[in-house]
């Protein structure tokens, strides 16, 4: 039960363990005093010895019972103490993995998953720390000292309760054989009900619009109907295991008992000494009793903390080195994605000898139907995935050889659905840029056509936006976070699907800095609305993973080729639409 990995990761609290120790061990002492003293005058009113230190005794038992609580109260400071620093270990040591591991760490374990053991997993593990660890070496000592004080009253006593001491951790072993298992089990089934819960919380409208909300309720009544069992078992393991403890602890004290009154009638010990043995029998087993309370939460915080190494084993990939040399050349960039294949599954080919120019101050754009690879190569772009062959290169450095931390501050990416945070207009702003002035988020807000509808607001800047940007329209969340994005200053501009699902004004608002930027910046852009990409500077048609062809808008009509096919076939749907909602005014 004492993990070397996990003391070797929090050392710090080691001393605060110790010092629980201590003053656990010096508070028993007194209790032993205090016992002491009750034998001493118990001999003196049964041989009729009256002559009392009234005085010298009142001070005598006033101390140990300061000193004794003295010790009670330190133990429990540096139990907190203890506990406090472990939980702000492991949280920062689990954050910083989080930070390593970047968008990837989803590959060792589900968000819920990492969210239940920074909360749970570590609550249990501060126990294990502030309250098992320092009990284990207490339940040793303890035990150790009440026999050497016992030994010279009846070492028979004494001997018979030690001998009956270890049967407290033996029953504690054979429990936890069946406990690793079980709660091994337990925190399983634990974290996959928090996936199911956060999944279904997360897509509820979609759940309520297909009419499913009440097929995923019975599927998780069931996951929580098991997840009662097993914590049903733990607990009935638990109640077992705390009954047995008893009988052995009770069981033991009995046996002190009937051995102090046996050598009581035999003569060899005072009525004094038979009062001490039977009080000290009690303490002979406390110490262990209370191990074996702590030690079911600890089992439970060892389980957790074997998920918890599972996150922080997780190999982090080494981070490309740079020279300084090399991130002078990341101005005004341009880029070169030659030869490129990749493959999720390293089977199925996602994209196939991708060849795509992008010269600086321009807009190209990404367009093809759902599936083609147009956003495996967003995620290539932002390193989010490497390339199996082929290579991407900004200004002739690999981008394999960029540090993720520069590459971030030279490559900024929004999508359809960038997040808004719980916070007001300012707050998200300055996520892009911190020490941005009002000016530079006035600027910003200039930039994406958003300032007018800021300086409408009556708190402005200080406005509060809702979870999730909720108090905000569709188009006024993504010109927010345009805004954000343009704070950050990068060279490239990454667009995916920014405009799909905002209103025709967001859009053409947002079309327009899109354009603007595109002037003095490296731009990209994923659209499935041809119409807003025409005046691109150039248009790369991707199918099934390939670049079909490549050009301006007018070359590639010309061509009558896939993107002439899309456009047409789109600017069709687009007339009929247009035709039906006039048909439907009219009526």
């Amino acid at each position: 039960m004492v993990d070397k990995r996990l003391l070797s990761i929090c050392k710090e609290p080691k001393k605060y363990i110790f010092l629980t120790v201590l003053t656990n061990w010096i508070s028993v002492i007194c209790n032993i005093g205090i016992i002491l003293f009750v034998g001493d005058i118990i001999n003196k009113l049964f041989n009729n010895d009256l002559s009392f230190d009234l005085g010298g005794y009142v001070i005598y038992l006033a101390s140990l019972m300061i000193i004794r609580f003295i010790s009670n109260y330190m133990s429990g400071e540096f139990s907190h103490k203890s506990s406090g620093q472990v939980r702000s270990i492991l949280r920062e040591k689990i954050y910083k993995k989080l930070l390593d591991l970047g968008v990837d760490y989803n590959d060792a374990l589900s968000t819920s998953s990492t969210v239940q053991i920074a909360v749970d997993g570590v609550e249990q593990l501060e126990i294990y720390f502030g309250k098992f660890l320092p009990q284990l070496f207490y339940g040793l000592l303890g035990p150790l000292t009440l026999f050497a004080i016992m030994a010279t009253i009846s070492l028979k006593a004494a001997f018979i309760l030690l001998v009956c001491i270890p049967l407290i951790p033996i029953s504690i072993a054979s429990v936890m054989k069946i406990a690793k298992k079980l709660l091994s089990k337990y925190w399983g089934i634990y974290t996959n009900l928090g996936d199911s819960f956060l999944e279904n919380l997360q897509g509820l409208t979609t759940l309520k619009i297909f009419d499913l909300d009440e097929e995923k309720n019975n599927e998780m009544n069931k996951e929580a109907e098991t997840f009662r069992r097993v914590t049903m078992k733990v607990l009935t393991m638990q109640l077992s295991s705390i009954t047995i403890m008893d009988l052995i602890a009770f069981g033991g004290a009995a046996i002190g008992i009937l051995i102090a009154v046996n050598e009581l009638s035999l003569g060899n010990i005072t009525v004094g000494g038979a009062v001490i043995i039977i009080l000290l029998s009690s303490e002979f087993f406390i110490p262990l009793r209370l191990l074996g309370s702590f030690f079911h939460v600890a089992t439970n915080g060892m389980a957790a903390s074997d998920k918890m190494f599972k996150l922080l084993d997780t190999e982090v990939k080494e981070e490309a080195q740079i020279t300084k040399e090399d991130i002078s050349k990341l101005t005004d960039i341009s880029i070169k994605v030659e030869n490129v294949d990749f493959s999720y599954d390293k089977e199925r080919k996602i994209l196939k000898n991708v060849n795509i120019d992008v010269d600086n101050r321009s807009m190209i754009a990404l367009v093809g139907e759902s599936g083609c690879g147009k956003s495996t190569i967003t995620n290539l772009l932002l390193k989010l995935r490497n390339v199996d062959n082929g290579k991407i290169t900004l200004n002739g450095v690999n981008i394999n050889d960029i540090p993720f931390e520069v590459l971030r501050k030279k490559v900024s990416f929004i999508s359809h659905n960038s997040y808004i945070f719980n916070t007001t207009i300012a707050e998200n702003l300055r996520m892009g840029k911190k020490d941005a002035n009002e000016k530079e988020l006035y600027e910003a807000l200039i930039s994406a056509n958003l300032y007018e509808f800021v300086m409408g607001l009556e708190n402005k800047l200080d406005t509060k936006v809702g979870e999730g940007g909720s108090l905000l329209s569709g188009g006024q969340k993504q010109r927010l976070a345009l805004a954000r994005m343009i704070l950050t200053n990068p060279e490239i501009y990454i667009f995916d699907e920014a405009t799909s699902n905002i209103d025709v004004e967001s859009e053409d608002c947002i079309l327009k800095t899109i354009y603007s930027l595109s002037e003095k910046k490296t731009v990209i852009v994923i659209s499935h609305r041809l119409a807003n990409i025409v005046n691109a500077d150039k248009i790369y048609v991707l199918d099934k993973g390939r670049i079909a062809e490549s050009g301006k808008h007018e070359e590639l009509m010309n061509n009558k080729s896939t993107y002439y096919n899309l456009y047409t076939k789109q600017s069709n749907l687009e007339d009929v639409y247009e035709d039906d909602m006039e048909v439907a005014v009219g009526e």
